[in-house]
């Protein structure tokens, strides 16, 4: 909680509380690297990556942000669609290499509903307590709302095709598919930076942090190191599960999604609170749409050369959960304006979905 504490102080504390922030995220990866060496127990390995991963993740949005200044507000922008889900897409591709399939395609209804239930209702709670009801552009939300909605049929169709049909592999129908939803990302972004209100949705511009040069070579070492961590991190997945008796789905529906995106949950929840709605929801919806649209498909095309072909095929309750966020987000999305009571309602049901996962 330290780590999550620092993270949140770096938002408002300014330089001071990014330094502090800095700090922490180093030593925590240099623990991870010596607890590696000494072969620690598998629950402090887990533990420490975890932490570590919370604070490079973070790291490699401050660097994206900066190198995002520097190239203006379009290029930033598309800059931190690319990256804003970077450290979950290594830490999902490690695992995916080591033939986690279960844990990666949880990963991917993880981080949706994670988003959509769990993000945006806590900023729509706080939010909504603080400043009354809230109002945001209907048209934006109405579009990321119809998109989760095409999310939710390209995702379960494969799935209903694998049980229903006699035809082509499964694995084929995915790859197709996956490039069906790469298009649509590739539309999506160009819908959201063209329009007059998407402008809006992507915050205000601030001074960088970095020079243009430093922030890439952050950006650069950050990477690597969320690499060398994530190989940590999945490599410790399997014996701890099989420790303390969780099961792989509800380590990539739930655990996996906090650790890669965390800081940048706070982040929604911070702006949300500051009554800066479609900003937040910005944050919130469109990484549930990233995750689907970019980060999936790379992990689809990515399968067949890893060794581990990803297909598209779900269990019945995650497709449930992933239907249910979707069907409540639409509702609160429909008329431009959200109260706390609607983020509660959210809460509770990220709550019975994990709770679901948990005893699975």
């Amino acid at each position: 909680m330290g780590t999550i504490r620092a993270m949140a102080a770096a938002v408002h504390g300014g330089s001071r509380g990014r330094q502090v922030a800095y700090g922490v995220t180093v030593a925590l990866t240099i623990a991870v690297v010596a607890v590696e060496f000494l072969h620690a127990s598998v629950l402090l390995i887990f533990a420490l990556t975890s932490l570590a991963l919370i604070g490079l993740a973070w790291v490699l949005g401050q660097a994206t942000e900066s190198l995002g200044a520097h190239a203006g507000p379009r290029i930033g922008g598309i800059l931190n669609a690319t990256f804003g889900n970077a450290a979950e897409l290594i830490i999902t591709i490690f695992a995916l290499s080591a033939g986690l399939t279960t844990v990666v395609k949880a990963s991917i209804i993880g981080s949706i509903i994670g988003n959509v239930l769990f993000v945006l209702g806590a900023s729509l709670l706080l939010g909504g307590l603080k400043n009354g009801t809230q109002s945001f552009s209907a048209t934006i939300a109405g579009v990321n709302a119809s998109m989760l909605a095409i999310v939710a049929v390209a995702l379960s169709l494969p799935t209903i095709f694998a049980l229903t049909i006699d035809g082509p592999s499964p694995t084929t129908l995915s790859i197709e598919v996956a490039v069906v939803m790469f298009v649509l990302y590739v539309l999506y972004l160009t819908f959201i930076f063209r329009s007059p209100e998407g402008q809006a949705t992507g915050g205000e511009m601030h001074e960088p942090q970095f020079g243009k040069v430093a922030s890439l070579v952050v950006l650069l070492a950050a990477t690597a190191a969320v690499a060398y961590v994530s190989e940590a991190f999945v490599g410790a997945v399997e014996p701890m599960t099989e420790e303390i008796g969780l099961s792989e789905l509800f380590v990539g529906v739930i655990i996996v999604p906090v650790v890669g995106n965390i800081a940048e949950h706070i982040v929604g929840v911070q702006i949300a609170y500051k009554n800066q709605m479609d900003f937040s929801m910005g944050i919130s919806l469109g990484s549930s749409i990233q995750v689907a649209l970019l980060v999936t498909p790379i992990l689809v095309f990515l399968g067949p050369l890893l060794g581990h072909p990803l297909r598209l095929t779900f269990t019945p309750l995650e497709l449930g959960a992933l239907a249910a966020a979707v069907i409540i987000t639409g509702f609160v999305a429909l008329d431009g304006r959200s109260n706390w009571l609607e983020g509660a309602m959210l809460i509770g049901v990220y709550l019975i979905a994990a709770l679901a996962f948990f005893f699975s």
